[in-house]
């Protein structure tokens, strides 16, 4: 199986990742803040890298197949 190019799965990747933060940030970002920088992005890329991994990049990928295999 060919792999879609590179710039096609940034893109993918962008348009999981950055609503995710936003919302993320819009809902959590006051009691994010309170916390060191450090423990602030342990809990951020504790909840999203999962959720992009196995539910918001899966489901791009097969919504988005035909644009990426072309």
């Amino acid at each position: 199986m060919k792999h879609p190019p590179r710039w096609k799965s940034a893109v993918l990747i962008w348009l999981a990742i950055y609503p995710s933060i936003t919302l993320f940030m819009l809902l959590f970002g006051e009691h994010l803040a309170r916390l060191p920088i450090p423990i602030g992005t342990l809990v951020l890329t504790a909840v999203l890298v999962p959720l992009m991994v196995f539910v918001l990049l899966p489901r791009l990928q097969t919504l988005f197949a035909g644009w990426l295999r072309r």
